[in-house]
């Protein structure tokens, strides 16, 4: 009898003797089933492997799911699934609203959705967490000279409060942290003003980090911090910032471009600027809070991995739509999708809503801490963070052997143009896993508009677009299933 005839006589027997116990009889011999139905070449492929694992096996391997991508993507962008996460978001944001550390609206965003997950079908569970909690209060600042004029503005996570009254003081306008130094016999007593131009948000970024503590070393009282983003209609973007160990604690907010700019042009005149600014920001004792984890088990090789995830909490303005809910409904959608096709791989796929990640990864750090002692389980860590507009390609870190297999696996979204493998797979809740060597991926989007939004008012659900979503599932689903179904772990 040929190989491929042994094997279908052997998977009948299984299903027939499945079909007899009270376990759960048809997942693995589905799974089984699936895996012989896609792939053609099986004889030739297995006979291969056990001579070597050539990248001729890898590529012959990975085609053979072209079948079961173009069914995944058919579903997500043209069939009953089509503008689904959108409406997950819609409903969940439109319902929860923002979601800041420590707040009752995240304890919220949390239940509703170990709710809707677990209503979907999936195997979820809660695992707990200490976050941070730190609570804006009332603020404002204006202008008290050389005009009055009220100034829109956001403080900055972790900041402290200024006194009941306020601080009223005279401002320095600097341009960058090395003219702050030039110039720091001049900032004793004073609101120390960054108008840093936009670069990139990783080498701008620093400015608001660290901002506050540069400026209490010469001797500031209070810093603004112009909004880190390319594009401003007076909106401030907030965001955490970190106090340096052994400096003075200022407040600390962020301004909008254009109040930033027109300081800095007031003080270029030689005129005094003085303003008044106002914070009611305090930090509380640590709150308890929780990871989402959602699963679908392999049938296989349960105690093996492929992380989908996105972080569930937000700032305390806008939506958190973009920021990060649309990241967590993909992940959440990706597993909808398997799950709607009768897909089960031969490793768990678990998708991770992660908590307080705004604040540094704070939830996800807890959960590496917890789970580092079965990394080599861990197959494949994945995360989306920076949008869910159109997908342009997938960003990978991992050995060069991984590399061929993901290059593979990309070449599966030809159906909607995503082949390209870029370099460099990023996101704060997962860098804790590459940086121990795991394989990890994340999602490149046309994001040009992304940092307009950030952190701002303006994320909200009018910047979501169904379709782009339904893109950036179907992506999602197909890579995280085909590198959860391969016959072998990616290579570290």
């Amino acid at each position: 009898m040929a190989l491929e005839g042994r094997l279908t006589f052997i998977l009948s027997v299984f299903l027939l003797l499945s079909s007899l116990c009270d376990c759960h009889p048809t997942s693995a011999a589905r799974a089984a089933s699936n895996d012989i139905a896609r792939k053609g070449n099986l004889n030739s492929l297995t006979i291969r492997r056990g001579v070597g694992n050539k990248a001729s096996d890898i590529a012959a391997e990975v085609a053979g799911y072209a079948d079961v991508a173009k069914q995944i993507i058919d579903l997500a962008v043209f069939g009953a699934a089509q503008k689904r996460s959108y409406r997950r978001l819609a409903d969940f944001t439109d319902t929860i609203g923002n979601r800041v550390s420590g707040s009752h609206n995240l304890e919220m965003a949390i239940k509703y959705m170990y709710n809707a997950m677990t209503q979907d079908g999936l195997d979820v569970h809660l695992e707990p967490v200490k976050i941070p909690h730190w609570v804006r209060g009332k603020e404002s600042a204006e202008m008290i000279a050389p005009r009055a004029k009220s100034m829109a503005m956001l403080g900055l996570g972790s900041s402290v409060g200024t006194p009941p009254e306020g601080i009223e003081a005279e401002v320095l306008v600097v341009q960058s942290f090395d003219e702050l130094k030039q110039r720091a016999i001049e900032a004793a007593g004073r609101i120390v003003v960054f108008n840093q131009p936009f670069v990139s948000y990783g080498e701008t970024v620093a400015y608001r980090a660290y901002g506050a503590s540069e400026a209490a070393k010469v001797g500031a009282v209070a810093s603004l911090i112009r909004s880190i983003t390319p594009f401003s209609v007076n909106s401030p973007h907030t965001g955490w910032q970190d106090y340096q160990v052994g400096v003075k604690r200022i407040p600390t907010a962020c301004i909008t471009v254009e109040d930033a700019e027109l300081m800095w042009r007031m003080a270029q005149r030689g005129q005094k600027i003085v303003v008044r600014l106002t914070m009611g920001a305090k930090t509380l004792p640590y709150a308890d809070s929780f990871n989402t984890v959602a699963e679908i088990k392999g049938w296989q090789h349960p105690e093996q991995v492929v992380l989908l995830s996105g972080h569930l909490d937000s700032w305390d303005v806008g939506q958190g739509a973009m920021d990060d809910g649309g990241g967590a409904m993909i992940s959440w959608e990706a597993l909808s999708l398997l799950k709607d096709l009768g897909l089960r791989p031969r490793r768990t796929l678990r998708t991770v809503l992660w908590t307080a990640e705004e604040q540094g990864g704070v939830g996800a750090q807890q959960y590496f801490n917890l789970h580092k002692v079965n990394m080599s389980n861990f197959d494949l860590v994945m995360e989306s963070d920076l949008g869910t507009f159109t997908p342009v390609a997938l960003q990978f870190t991992g050995s060069d052997a991984a590399r061929k297999v993901m290059g593979e696996v990309v070449k599966l979204l030809a159906p909607i143009n995503t082949t390209k493998l870029e370099t460099h797979g990023e996101g704060t809740d997962i860098s804790p896993w590459m940086q121990a060597g795991v394989p990890g991926a994340s999602l490149h989007v046309a994001d040009s508009r992304y940092f307009w939004f950030h952190h701002s008012e303006g994320d909200t659900m009018t910047v979501q677009d169904p379709r782009d979503m339904d893109l950036c599932s179907a992506l999602w689903a197909v890579v995280a299933y085909v590198v959860a179904d391969l016959q072998d772990m990616l290579p570290r």
